[in-house]
């Protein structure tokens, strides 16, 4: 059995959304494993949409750790710059207590899933973990706000979703499995036309997130999450993707691989309104 260790935010909705599912697929025996604690680096009275992410999980019983980042960060000697580092000293120091927090527990793997923080090096070479990401392999990195307006930006024909390992290099390590899809064509043209007739800086700032392309390609997108994730644990559990010792992503036969691409697979089981 796959024994999960699952990292989030817990800062919005589809952070609830992707717990729940990943659950579901548990309970249902889709998924050989078992989430075996969450950690948030939020804490109670932090955000309503934090404190809805804990109250899921109690009801799942799951163990729950949370530990502010922004508590820890506040505190004196948290501020001080390490040179030469990729991560502020705040930063590593934070990582090394988490670890220390989450001692008892011994995951096969762990997830992150709207964990809104760079994992440091240490932390990367202590569990295996992958992360869930809004963009195709070699996309655009950062947040899903930061992917959707640089696709918008760049005019992208093409984006997707990846599970992948997570290194310091941030949303750059080897590719897990993926899927990709259009963003051209029916039902986005309409919404690009728009975007012709003036600089995408202005409905950037006139409407934000509720810009109609914008919150197309997220709907999209965040459709295929759920079973990307669902589909890439499930094979972790059937062993048919490994991580190797020396971090690499193997296949069954301890082969190298690039990452799989199940993008029929995902498509098969989107579901949109």
């Amino acid at each position: 059995m796959l024994t999960i260790g699952w990292f989030s935010t817990g800062r919005d909705e589809a952070a609830r959304q992707l717990l729940q599912v990943v659950h579901e697929s548990i309970q249902s025996g889709e998924i050989e494993g078992e989430i075996v604690f969450v950690f948030s680096n939020r804490e109670p009275g932090e955000s309503k949409e934090s404190d809805l992410f804990f109250k899921l999980v109690h009801s799942y019983h799951i163990p729950l750790t949370c530990f502010s980042f922004k508590k820890f960060k506040a505190t004196p000697d948290a501020a001080v710059a390490v040179k030469e580092a990729a991560l502020p000293q705040w930063r590593l120091e934070y990582d090394r207590e988490v670890m220390e927090r989450l001692q008892g527990f011994i995951p096969d793997l762990c997830v992150l899933a709207g964990y809104m923080l760079i994992v440091g090096e240490e932390m990367c070479h202590r569990y295996n973990m992958i992360n869930l990401h809004p963009a195709a392999p070699g996309g655009p990195i950062g947040s899903w706000q930061e992917v959707i307006w640089t696709l918008i930006e760049n005019k992208v024909k093409e984006s997707g979703v990846m599970m992948h390992l997570v290194t310091p290099e941030l949303d750059r390590g080897p590719v897990i499995a993926y899927c990709t899809f259009p963003i051209t064509g029916e039902p986005f043209d309409k919404h690009w036309q728009e975007t012709e007739k003036r600089p995408i800086a202005e409905p950037k700032k006139e409407q934000g997130e509720d810009n109609a392309l914008f919150r197309l390609i997220r709907q999209h997108g965040l459709a295929r999450e759920f079973p990307l994730i669902v589909s890439t644990l499930k094979a972790f559990a059937q062993g048919k993707i490994r991580i190797s010792g020396a971090k690499k992503v193997i296949d069954s036969q301890g082969k190298p691989i690039a990452g799989y691409d199940l993008t029929s697979e995902v498509n098969r089981m989107v579901k949109l309104k």
